[in-house]
């Protein structure tokens, strides 16, 4: 293996260049990396020098990506991250990151986050209401512009080399990747470019299911900051499939309606209703957009050759809430753990991903379309399971990421039992 590239400084506020590396020449603050892989796979094909060559190319710098190139740097490997975008951009998301989530972030994300919700707010088609208040935050609120912009910025302090406004046109599963009429190879090809992106494409993968989301952004000068700040707020029943929303940011909401891929053309109406209910102006909603929302593929490969999928590529969105960060950033673990067994020459191939991906995310998905398919069966039963006690400190728990409160065969479990009973 190539040895590492030196650190880098932090670059917060400053433009990302063409080259994707920040200026100066500032030794990073993070800890020394751990010891490079003492092993290079080897790559079928002729040695061609005119061709560059990493030991691992991430396609994607969202949450997924940066974070896989992130550990893959820090850990000795020579990282080129790519991303079609020019940092910072916006991307359609709740921004929403739970605690379990943060706990399996690298490094804190404090610097970004822009609200810490307590009060979780749940209605029934905009009738009958509950909440409550946790003693301590449920889901820290930031937005994807700043939240990706950020940690593309880590990934590239600890080594990999950045590169936004690069268009990846095809992906070879024996690990090259055409940029721009560049060929480039690596050992490993991981695909973070999300649920239409190239490498899933170019790989001959099935497509995945989808649901649909479209949301916008209102500015506190025309709603509540008191009534809506630190809270979220989730109404079931309003759309087939999915839900409507209120999540609290800096100097504005996020207003959203998702559900099935059909719900499509209803959705502007849908979104009317949900401002409607709660008394805000639909005229004062800005950054309207739409987008897909792949449906959990745990029984689809992950793997194809030299390449791996993570996150939303991988059809990591959780089918019942629609949030895809935690599914991000614990397969870019896993990912990054391949990898490296792969450089180190402590695996033959990839497919001790797809093992670990199956395992670790086969459960959630059984577990979240029963409880989808049961709000879509019996929404009044679901709803009185889902706003007892026992299920209020079950969802703390599995929010925050305490697995032994989390637990499910005990009594606190006993709702969810139910509510997998209503949707098998």
């Amino acid at each position: 293996m190539a040895p590492k590239a030196p650190d880098f400084p932090s670059f917060e506020g400053v433009p990302f260049g063409h080259s994707g590396t920040p200026p100066g020449g500032r030794k990073s603050s993070e800890q020394s990396p751990q010891s490079a892989p003492r092993k290079r796979a080897s790559n079928a094909g002729v040695y061609d020098p005119s061709v560059a060559r990493y030991d691992v190319i991430v396609v994607g710098a969202g949450p997924a990506g940066s974070t896989t190139a992130y550990r893959l740097a820090r850990a000795g490997a020579r990282v080129r991250l790519l991303d079609r975008a020019r940092f910072p951009r916006d991307k359609p998301c709740g921004g929403g990151l739970t605690l379990r989530a943060v706990r399996e972030l690298p490094f804190s994300v404090e610097p970004v986050v822009e609200d810490r919700v307590h009060t979780l707010e749940l209605g029934l088609r905009y009738a009958r209401r509950w909440s409550r208040r946790a003693n301590e935050p449920l889901v820290l609120m930031t937005q994807r512009r700043r939240l990706d912009a950020f940690l593309a910025e880590r990934a590239a302090g600890a080594g990999a080399e950045f590169r936004d406004g690069a268009k990846v046109t095809a992906v070879d599963p024996a690990g090259a990747v055409r940029l721009d009429g560049e060929r480039v190879e690596a050992d490993v090809v991981i695909g973070a470019d999300g649920a239409n992106g190239i490498t899933a494409r170019s790989l001959g993968l099935p497509a995945h299911e989808h649901g649909i989301a479209l949301e916008g952004n209102v500015g506190y000068a025309h709603v509540s900051r008191k009534r809506f700040g630190g809270r979220a707020v989730v109404e079931l029943g309003a759309v087939p499939g999915g839900y409507a929303w209120i999540f609290p940011k800096g100097d504005h909401v996020n207003v959203g309606v998702g559900g099935w891929q059909s719900e499509g053309p209803r959705l502007r109406e849908r979104l009317r209703e949900l401002c409607a209910a709660f008394e805000i102006d639909d005229a004062n909603v800005r950054d309207l957009r739409g987008h897909r929302l792949p449906m959990r593929g745990a029984s689809r490969k992950p793997v194809e050759g030299r390449v791996l999928l993570v996150g939303d590529a991988a059809g990591l969105v959780d089918p019942l809430s629609g949030d895809g960060m935690y599914e991000a950033i614990i397969s870019g673990r896993l990912a990054a753990e391949a990898a490296l067994e792969l450089l180190h020459g402590r695996a033959s191939d990839l497919e001790p991903y797809a093992e670990r991906f199956g395992a670790t995310f086969a459960p959630l998905e059984s577990v979240s379309w029963r409880a989808k398919l049961a709000f879509e069966r019996f929404p009044g039963l679901a709803f009185r399971l889902a706003t007892t006690n026992l299920s209020w400190r079950l969802f703390q728990a599995v929010v925050r990421g305490d697995q032994r409160a989390s637990d499910t065969g005990g009594l606190r479990g006993a709702p969810l039992r139910v509510l997998q009973a209503l949707g098998a």
